[in-house]
């Protein structure tokens, strides 16, 4: 059976590591290499960078923030925010990133996707999703909407279908952020992550939510997800992701507990 994957997220604004709730009030976490090596060592999978507002303020990605993290780290690192080219996605994979996430972009121009993919490889881009439910529509989560511009934006695209063609181009995985439920800590949005991860056949990373062990264990079961993202609650150190494996692992869940 394929482990579940326990990704710790650095939201990252002016160099350093923020966390709001739904896209909003942002609280200062710390420096995001120490950040990132800390989550590696305390047994994180993998490690994720969002320049969060590089794409909003129509700017690269802070390419020495990437590199100073990715010294101090020994597990896949993804970095995002203000990619835009393939040329872009190569200055950060240069910088010491696994892979890329794109978003705003990819909406823009879907060819971003075949391009970084036929480059780099499909295991290379992920396609981040920021998704808010439609209260209006007889189907609020099968008609989901896509938002951009870290979450300022909505995109004219519903999530399933959105997920849909991004698989089609060649990305390599989901990232599917809830923005109902980012930063509450009241649990992932694991109908709307059952509804992509039934659509799709590539992995699919739930955020957003995250604030107990029962919320990843939902989210692997309700929610068919591959992997789950967390930030808040390994920041500011209600668990670590080696207590949080711990405990999955106890509830029956697959994952690699570190040594």
């Amino acid at each position: 059976m394929l482990t579940k994957r326990i990704i710790a997220c650095l939201d990252v604004h002016d160099g350093r590591v923020v966390k709001g709730v739904q896209f909003i009030d942002l609280v200062d976490a710390g420096d995001p290499a120490q950040l990132a090596a800390r989550h590696a060592r305390e047994g994180a999978d993998e490690i994720v960078l969002l320049d969060i507002t590089a794409t909003h303020e129509g700017r690269p990605t802070l390419l020495e923030t990437v590199r100073r993290t990715a010294r101090e780290l020994f597990v896949p690192f993804t970095v995002g925010g203000g990619i835009r080219t393939a040329g872009d996605a190569e200055q950060v994979f240069e910088a010491g990133a696994d892979k890329v996430s794109v978003n705003s972009a990819a909406l823009s121009d879907p060819g971003l996707i075949d391009a970084i993919g036929r480059n780099f490889g499909a295991q290379a881009v992920i396609v981040a999703i920021d998704a808010r439910r439609d209260p209006s529509a007889a189907d609020p989560v099968r008609d989901a909407q896509v938002f951009v511009q870290g979450g300022r934006q909505l995109a004219g695209r519903r999530v399933v279908e959105w997920a849909r063609e991004a698989e089609a181009r060649g990305a390599g995985e989901i990232l599917l952020t809830s923005m109902d439920s980012d930063g509450m800590r009241a649990g992932f949005d694991c109908e709307l992550t059952a509804a992509v991860s039934e659509a799709v056949r590539i992995p699919v990373i739930a955020s957003g939510g995250a604030g107990t062990v029962g919320h990843f264990a939902d989210v692997f079961s309700r929610g068919k997800a591959d992997a789950a993202l967390a930030a808040s609650i390994f920041h500011f150190g209600v668990s670590s992701a080696r207590a949080l494996k711990q405990e999955l692992a106890a509830a029956g869940v697959p994952v690699r507990l570190p040594c």
